[in-house]
């Protein structure tokens, strides 16, 4: 019998082939899958709760304290779910997440998903859209504010619409959640839309082509690129055999370059790959072994964060800057509202709700992140040689 855990990763696992496929009736099942059992563990941990008060489960579950507002919205939907007709009560109904719940929502986000807090992800609510800076820091320029000025500034500020992508989220409700409390029901929502939500933003983060979905890191998003259908081309890959400081040093060259000519200081970088790739590729070759005979792992020439992601192809990685790659997400302009959903039918005390969540997201300069063929990579091999002069023995150890 497989364990939760086990379970778990198989539906995350089929949850990002489903948003890779694009398959709409693929990533309502996958979905839905998954929450159904975020739902019975909950259920489970709230019944043992229930018979032991054994205050670790809340905080094993992540229990919060909610705020008024919160318990009204979601007495409001509950009272309106528990309807003899769902559908009708939850159409009526004039209430949508507190900006809280989100801002909750992202928090969980970033404390399981190391790519995720790495870059600049935020609740943009109530924003439609944003203005980015493309072309990095920009000299002030003394004098008459003439066309000369404007022209050195032309092209320097984009504009990131918020509301173009959407991320559909599907959440099977029993009737018997709906008699736990608010607490656990938040808990609930609160573990389906954090997952389902890391999953989707990290696989558009690392592949989106940009149409009707966020840019990904791997695509190119320079000023004269050709976007066909909606799509940005993936980048050109660069080929790295080897993690020497040359090599590397070649790359970081690459992300020194600022867009609008100029250079930008670097102190440290991603590097994303395959998590097969990590042990088979990247872990062999940065791991050096001491003198004393202990390990070292991830040892570069260069302050790097090493992130495992499966939405990086075999054979790639990314490599980057956390800070030039802007992701937003929020309720949008429907404010997060749930719906009664057709998608799935259930038996009776089952029955499958919606709600939808916008956002965009994409590098802020087309040289903030490499494309890196690594399928080439080879384990380090640390070369001894003994040379004894004049009755003593001189070490030399290169790698």
């Amino acid at each position: 019998m497989k364990s939760k855990d086990i379970i778990q990763q198989e539906l995350k696992k089929n949850l990002v082939e489903a948003f890779q496929s694009e398959n709409q009736d693929a990533i309502a099942k996958a979905f839905t899958d998954f929450a159904d059992t975020v739902q019975q563990n909950v259920m489970e941990e709230y019944n043992t709760y229930k018979q032991t008060q054994d205050s670790t489960i809340l905080a094993k579950r992540g229990i919060h304290q909610l705020t008024s507002k919160e318990s009204k919205f979601y007495q409001t939907v509950m009272g309106a779910m528990k309807s003899s007709n769902p559908r009708q009560a939850i159409t009526d109904l004039d209430i949508a997440f507190p900006e809280t719940i989100i801002d909750n929502i992202i928090d969980d986000i970033k404390a399981a998903h190391p790519l995720l807090d790495a870059i600049s992800f935020t609740n943009t609510t109530i924003l439609t859209k944003i203005l980015v800076n493309k072309q990095g820091t920009q000299l002030a320029v003394w004098g008459q504010l003439n066309d000369a000025v404007t022209k050195e500034l032309k092209g320097a500020i984009g504009k990131l619409d918020l509301t173009m992508c959407k991320l559909s989220a599907f959440m099977p409700i029993a009737k018997d959640m709906l008699e736990v409390g608010e607490e656990w029901i938040d808990a609930y929502i609160r573990a389906t839309l954090s997952e389902a939500i890391a999953l989707a933003t990290e696989t558009a983060i690392i592949d989106g082509d940009g149409n009707n979905q966020p840019i990904g890191m791997n695509r190119s998003v320079a000023d004269n690129v050709t976007v066909t259908g909606g799509a940005y081309p993936k980048k050109t890959k660069v080929t790295l055999t080897s993690f020497n400081p040359v090599s590397y040093g070649a790359i970081l060259g690459t992300l020194s370059q600022a867009p609008n000519g100029k250079t930008r200081p670097v102190s440290n970088v991603l590097l994303i790959v395959n998590p097969n790739d990590y042990f088979t590729k990247v872990f062999p070759a940065t791991t050096v072994r001491a003198s004393d005979g202990t390990y070292s792992h991830d040892v570069f020439p260069f302050p790097t964060t090493v992130i495992q992601s499966p939405a990086v192809e075999a054979g790639e990685a990314i490599m980057g800057l956390a800070e030039k790659y802007f992701m937003g997400i929020g309720a949008g302009t429907n404010g997060g509202k749930i719906e009664f959903s057709d998608e799935f039918k259930f038996l009776d005390d089952e029955r499958v709700y919606l709600t939808k969540m916008y956002g965009n997201g994409r590098a802020l300069d087309d040289n903030a992140f490499v494309l890196l063929d690594i399928s080439g990579i080879k384990a380090a091999n640390l070369e001894v040689t003994v040379k004894e002069v004049e009755g003593t023995v001189n070490t030399k150890a290169s790698a």
